[in-house]
């Protein structure tokens, strides 16, 4: 696996490329916009995206879908809700059995579905990996340490896969769960903007942790409905990156939910952004999957509710907080 291509040229896509390189791999990035595969490829920076991060002048941004694809292995980093659109446009372009590891974290709005759903949907028979963890990508793009979750049902791929990917600052730990993993990275991005709420109200830490456990919860709960396992969740891809997406306003999700918390509106938030913040259309889907998996998750609803449906931020946290009190684990 010497050639990989990666397919989303946002911050994230940047990030893994450069891991990639780190690696000793060979690495094309896809880029939608032409100014991004200027600035890649002419000042080795991703000026729109990742500012100010140096990037391997190895690294070759293009334009051109079918030559990015032309790989031992291909990284999706677009955002989740365009996951189809591009898997469509890769259908006539991937070469048979090449693998595709998913490395956009959300629910498919339109139909509830994950992305290795929407993926295997598309391109029927693609080896599929899903790669998940406590990733900011600016520190991964400047190679500090960092370790994730590359999920695989087949054993002898994912240890092909994090071979290639891995270096001494990024650690791929082998899991055959993909659901879980999908899951916990979904999902936490939703409770992120809870706690950015939390923070934007100064309602506290103590605040900020009970939601953290109790957002654990609820991300278990919908994991195992859908044949993820428990101990999935108190790993990289589900405490990890809840504990890293809930803690720091170094997270778009976060520092999305600081500013509802401190009063602006979410379309002007949304206007003053050229980044996906993942949760803002997570939290509908996964409150529609609850729903139908009879799953209960108060606090993803809660966020739903203040993002699509005009809620007010103090009704709705003195409804979290009215909620009877039952046992810890139900």
């Amino acid at each position: 696996m010497q050639r990989i291509g990666v397919i989303g040229a946002g911050a994230w896509g940047t990030a893994l490329a450069m891991a990639a390189r780190r690696a000793g791999r060979d690495v094309v990035l896809w880029a939608r916009e032409p100014e991004v595969v200027a600035t890649v490829n002419g000042s080795h920076e991703n000026t729109p995206f990742l500012a100010g991060v140096a990037l391997d002048p190895a690294i070759r941004a293009t334009g051109d879908l079918a030559e990015a694809v032309r790989a031992d292995a291909v990284l999706l980093v677009t955002p989740a809700q365009h996951i189809r659109t591009t898997t469509a446009k890769l259908k006539p372009l991937l070469v048979s059995g090449t693998p595709v590891v998913l490395c956009a974290k959300g629910i498919e709005i339109a139909t509830g579905s994950l992305m290795t759903e929407v993926t295997a949907g598309e391109l029927p028979g693609t080896p599929l990996a899903v790669l998940s963890g406590p990733t900011f990508a600016a520190e991964v793009a400047r190679g500090l340490p960092t370790a994730v979750t590359l999920a695989c049902r087949d054993a002898g791929l994912g240890q092909r896969l994090a071979q290639a990917l891995g270096s001494l600052t990024f650690r791929p730990y082998a899991s055959d769960d993909l659901v879980g993993a999908e899951i916990g990275g979904a999902v936490k991005n939703v409770l992120a903007i809870a706690c950015g709420i939390v923070a934007g109200r100064a309602l506290g830490d103590n605040a900020r942790a009970a939601l953290i456990t109790r957002g654990l919860a609820e991300i278990a709960r919908l994991g195992q409905s859908l044949g993820a396992r428990p101990e999935t969740f108190m790993g990289l891809s589900g405490l990890g990156d809840l504990t890293l997406t809930c803690g720091s306003l170094q997270s778009r999700n976060m520092s999305l939910g600081h500013a509802l918390g401190q009063g602006q509106p979410l379309a002007t938030i949304l206007a003053g952004r050229n980044s996906v913040a993942e949760g803002v259309y997570t939290a509908e889907a996964v409150v529609r999957l609850a729903a139908r998996r009879g799953v209960d998750m108060p606090i993803c609803q809660a966020v739903d509710a203040i993002l699509n449906h005009g809620a007010d931020v103090n009704a709705t946290i003195q409804s979290l907080l009215s909620r009877p009190l039952k046992p810890e684990g139900a």
